[in-house]
Parts: C-alpha cells; structure tokens; sequence
C-alpha cells in the first residue's frame, strides 16, 4: 500500500527542521508516545535506531525506526517496523516562500500475517487518516504550540 500526504505549516523551514529534529518534541505531536529510547547508533543520524512505545487506547504498539536518509533541511526518511508491518516514508520540506514550508510525506507498507494484510485490504483509509493526523498536530504544535501530550 502507498500514499501520499502533505500540509502546508506557516512557519519558515529552518524552525519546522529544529521542532521536528528534535526528540523531545515527539510527545506534543504524535499522540499515544509513552516512551522512546536509542538502540543503536548516533541518535538522529542516519543508521541510527530508536524505539518508539505507543499506548492507543488499550493497546500497546512498539515501533523501531531506522534512519535511512537524514539531507535537512530538504527530506528525512526512515523506516517502521512493528509486528506484521513494515513502513518506508520518505519526508520532503519544501521552502514556498520564508515563511510557509510544504511537508510531504510519501508511505509505503508491507504487512505479513494474514490479519494485517486483511486489515490494509479492508481499511487502507485508516493508515492515511493516521498519517494526516500526525501532520495535523505537527502543524499545531509548531505554529500554535498545541500539545497532544496528555497531562498527568
């Protein structure tokens, strides 16, 4: 399965690089992050990898990331994985003008197992819905500074 999702985030592209290259930063836009950790690497760097933990509701998701391609402030791309999924997203940041910057985010999934291909089979517009999502706060958290962190 491949798609592509994008927004336009009204900052200039070198602030949308230090808000999103920034680790610390991920709670406030991808809801659900409890935790993450490096595994290996140089943390942020290409052949890097981190463990991303999520709790969605009452599930529990673990994620790796592997860096492939870290070119800021041009594109970012990496992989997930996670059981039965295997995600490739290329990330592009297009300067339109000095104070409006283009992310394009380009995904590719593979799944094994028959109920995640079934899954993606029967609900492909859920992975994009999720995909624009993490945009979407992204956006707020950059501009407004809105976080999606819950509060404890």
């Amino acid at each position: 399965m491949n798609y592509t999702v994008e927004v336009i985030i009204n900052l200039p592209r070198e602030k949308v690089i230090e808000k999103m290259d920034n680790p610390q930063n991920l709670k406030h836009w991808q809801k659900g992050l409890i935790h993450y950790e490096t595994l290996e690497g140089t943390p942020g760097q290409e052949g890097a990898k981190m463990k991303l933990e999520y709790k969605m509701g009452k599930r529990d998701m673990a994620l790796i990331e592997t860096i492939l391609n870290r070119n800021f402030p041009h594109e970012f791309h990496a992989t997930y994985d996670a059981k039965g999924v295997h995600n490739i997203q290329k990330n592009y940041f297009e300067e339109i003008d000095k104070n409006h910057t283009k992310w394009i985010s380009e995904s590719e999934f593979h799944f094994s197992g028959f109920g995640m291909k079934l899954m993606a089979w029967l609900m492909p517009r859920v992975f994009k819905k999720q995909s624009k999502k993490y945009m979407q706060d992204f956006k707020n958290f950059a501009e407004k500074d809105i976080s999606v962190a819950t509060k404890n």
